[in-house]
């Protein structure tokens, strides 16, 4: 059981691993069939918003509400393993740091569930590293990684979540 649990644990490892350095290389423009990247505006004024895209029946939703400057362009990609047994959606400002104050966020990865996920206050870029949330500040559910009330800085500027995937072997 242990054995079955660490390789689990590696392949979701070893997929997010992969996935990440894809996603990191894959123009805007291209979109193989086990992977997508898109750009999108972050738009500031306090309004939720939702941003969505998928791969076959599987889904990520972003959805937030941020105040302060100006819109700024992020990227979502997400990715369906080859066996079909994982998906993965990564939303994240290129740039590095946003500067938007973020007063909620929710990330839902539809007929998954999710087995990894984490939130930066500030992404790889310019030299710098990823600077993860503190784990109060934002919660994973089976399907959604959300913001926790009272607890989230207003900081975002990446997250990640794969989930396993409820696909039955015929």
């Amino acid at each position: 059981m242990a054995t079955q649990n660490n390789l689990n644990s590696a392949a979701t490892l070893s997929f997010l691993l992969i996935f990440g350095w894809v996603a990191g290389f894959v123009p805007v423009e291209a979109s193989p069939e086990g992977t997508k990247t898109v750009e999108f505006n972050v738009k500031p004024g306090g309004v939720v918003h939702t941003f969505t895209e998928a791969i076959r029946e599987y889904e990520c939703s972003f959805t937030y509400a941020s105040q302060g400057g100006t819109n700024e362009q992020w990227l979502m990609s997400v990715g369906l393993s080859d066996d079909d047994k994982l998906f993965s959606c990564s939303v994240w400002r290129p740039q590095g740091k946003s500067y938007l104050f973020f007063t909620q966020f929710k990330a839902e990865l539809k007929r998954t569930k999710i087995e990894y996920a984490n939130a930066y206050s500030q992404t790889a870029a310019a030299g710098q590293s990823d600077v993860p949330l503190k784990p109060e500040e934002f919660t994973v559910g089976d399907s959604t990684v959300t913001h926790r009330d009272g607890k989230f800085n207003a900081q975002l500027s990446k997250l990640t979540a794969i989930g396993r995937t409820r696909h039955d072997e015929l």
